[in-house]
């Protein structure tokens, strides 16, 4: 779990927009983590980034999020300029994100911020690498700063 849970709770605050429903929603994926336990084989990886979408939906479809993104889940930074920047850069990118449907915010948030390859995001999704080429591509006409080649969010 120690291994993973930066992971799951970065994966899951850049689906909801909020920690407290990031950390809530990680909860539940490593409950599910410890039932199922004896059938995971291999890296869990894969399995924890399909169960953490798919907490998210869930959470979606219940309405259990809140509305406002966190403002205070800042990363420690060397200078004020520099943290000013990255924040603004994740609050525009996190409204941005909000915009999206389910299925282009996962996409865009496994592919281009956690850095997965279009065949394991395609695997975690459970649809072919065509529709995630296509729903990323989507997604990055309606993000800010995410047309052309500029598009590279992660670290985010």
């Amino acid at each position: 779990m120690a291994a993973h849970e930066r992971m799951v709770i970065g994966t899951a605050y850049r689906l909801l927009g909020r920690m407290e429903d990031a950390q809530d929603a990680a909860q539940e994926v490593f409950l599910r983590l410890l039932k199922n336990l004896d059938r995971i084989e291999g890296d869990p990886k894969p399995w924890l980034y399909r169960v953490t979408v798919n907490i998210c939906n869930d959470r979606y479809r219940r309405h259990v999020i809140t509305t406002e993104p966190d403002e205070t889940a800042a990363d420690p930074a060397p200078n004020a300029e520099r943290v000013l920047a990255i924040d603004d850069r994740k609050r525009l990118l996190m409204e941005g994100l909000e915009t999206l449907s389910k299925r282009e915010r996962a996409a865009v948030v496994l592919r281009d911020i956690e850095g997965l390859s279009t065949r394991e995001v395609a695997g975690i999704l459970g649809i072919e690498e065509v529709t995630v080429r296509s729903q990323i591509s989507l997604a990055r006409g309606n993000l800010p700063n995410m047309s052309g080649a500029d598009h590279d969010l992660s670290g985010m």
